[in-house]
């Protein structure tokens, strides 16, 4: 006996052919068959007081004590080796041994000796919190933030990026990232945008969002050019809006007819989803790039107007843009490629200042744009890096990787502003006060949505307690 779809292919053959690849496609990626898990159904878990988040990622290790935690008795010690100094115990025992009596590298230089800071810092705010001079847009939006001193991981090399993305090391099986994890529970906003959207560089480890949950839940790479800012985001040549209509209706009436095959299986429905939502974006994606719109007042708070930080900040412009229109997560790579811009083993100075200047009017004019139109309240910002660098020198003018301790900070969307969390000792070497691995600030921005990730756990795939991470309440207002 011939089945629904069988009866309707034979009924209207000029669409059931197409129909009938569609459902073979559909059946060599694993669909048709009987669902044995239940997707999240889009609802939080708890009220949310925030419903998106702007993710800024610095790219290389961003040193925590030429930004957001000061130390200055590693200017004070300068030139000596930390075993020599009143902090000495900052080490493990077997390394300060051994460093007891510094011997010169290969090029002449004293190993771990302190490297004094490069740049000054100054109290800014209300709150008096200490900011460097190289960020004096972000500080003044200080009181809005909470910066946390006392980070921690585990990588010590660059897949460090993937552990603060998805909380675990890259050797170790891989995990969704926490952009992944909030697409796949939260449901839509705006049904002509993707949920969830990637913008800079991401290098080969740091890709893939989904992992398990599927390419479903992966980011949706963007660029900021009106005429073309996404792959496949226009035909290939050139058709009327009317044409592409008639198009798009019969591609609906095919897979109407899928459905009828397959009539509850999620994978048909999300294929056809994304099917029309890729229609959609055509239009809506180059509308939010534009921005013929804006006044010139915004383009100037943001520095679109100056040569070197003209990239950033027209990403974060359009970060603006997406959330306002119902965005709810927004992955920003800053420095992306090769090991990353802030990757400071020499030249620490010029670095730091050359990354410093390209992306803090940027991030001072997202704070205070948001904050001006009523969406900070409902948006997480959140500024981080994989991880920090060393106190003692690499080289002549330089910092090693330094996974022990290091900054990040968040602002909007139900977070204290005008907090410092969290302390590392007096060189900066490690987060001894309220120290917190990098899934707390997933865990963090999870409950600020209104997730619980343990509830959005799939079955098979046992996530270690590590991986759920603890809401830092502490900066939670």
């Amino acid at each position: 006996m011939a089945s629904p779809f069988r009866r309707a292919f034979l009924a209207d053959l000029g669409l059931g052919f197409t129909g009938l690849a569609l459902g073979a496609l559909l059946h060599r990626e694993g669909a048709g068959s009987s669902a044995v898990w239940t997707p999240p159904d889009g609802r939080p878990h708890a009220p949310p007081r925030a419903r998106s988040v702007i993710w800024l990622f610095m790219n290389g290790g961003v040193s925590h004590m030429e930004s957001f935690d000061p130390k200055p008795e590693i200017t004070k010690y300068a030139g000596t080796a930390i075993a020599q100094t009143p902090y000495a115990d900052v080490q493990s025992p077997e390394k300060l041994a051994k460093e007891r009596a510094p011997v010169p590298d290969a090029n002449g230089q004293q190993r771990n000796v302190l490297f004094p800071l490069q740049v000054g810092f100054r109290r800014h705010g209300q709150s008096g919190i200490e900011v460097s001079d190289w960020f004096p847009h972000t500080a003044r939006n200080i009181d809005r933030i909470a910066v946390v001193r006392s980070m921690w991981t585990t990588d010590s090399n660059h897949g460090a990026q993937t552990q603060f993305h998805t909380g675990r090391h890259m050797l170790d099986p891989p995990q969704p990232t926490l952009g992944g994890w909030v697409h796949y529970g939260l449901g839509s906003l705006n049904d002509d945008l993707p949920q969830f959207i990637s913008m800079g560089t991401r290098e080969y480890w740091n890709r893939k969002d989904g992992d398990y949950l599927g390419p479903a839940h992966d980011a949706v790479p963007l660029r900021i050019d009106p005429a073309n800012p996404l792959d496949f985001g226009r035909p290939e040549r050139a058709i009327s809006r009317e044409a592409q209509e008639i198009g798009f209706d019969l591609v609906e009436r095919l897979n109407g007819l899928t459905t009828v095959e397959y009539p509850n299986d999620p994978a048909t429905a999300a294929r056809i989803a994304s099917y029309e939502l890729a229609f959609r974006m055509q239009r809506s994606v180059p509308e939010v790039m534009d921005f013929s719109g804006e006044t010139e007042e915004t383009k100037r708070l943001y520095g679109l107007d100056l040569p070197h930080c003209r990239a950033f900040a027209a990403q974060l412009l359009a970060s603006r843009r997406l959330v306002e229109r119902g965005v709810r997560f927004i992955q920003i790579q800053h420095g992306g490629g090769g090991a990353g811009a802030w990757d400071a083993h020499g030249g620490l100075k010029a670095n730091h200042e050359k990354n410093a200047l390209a992306v803090d009017q940027p991030i001072g004019g997202l704070l205070t744009d948001l904050d001006r139109r009523g969406l900070l309240d409902e948006t997480i910002v959140v500024f981080a890096t994989e991880f920090g660098r060393t106190p003692g020198s690499q080289g002549s003018d330089g910092r090693d990787h330094h996974p022990f301790a290091f900054s990040v900070w968040l602002a909007g969307g139900g977070i204290r502003g005008g907090v410092a969390h969290g302390a590392t000792d007096e060189l900066g070497f490690h987060a001894v006060e309220d120290r917190h691995y990098v899934t707390d600030v997933h865990a963090t921005i999870l409950k600020l949505l209104g997730l619980d990730s343990r509830r959005l756990e799939v079955p098979g795939r046992k996530r270690l307690a590590i991986d759920h991470g603890t809401p830092i309440d502490a900066i939670i207002g």
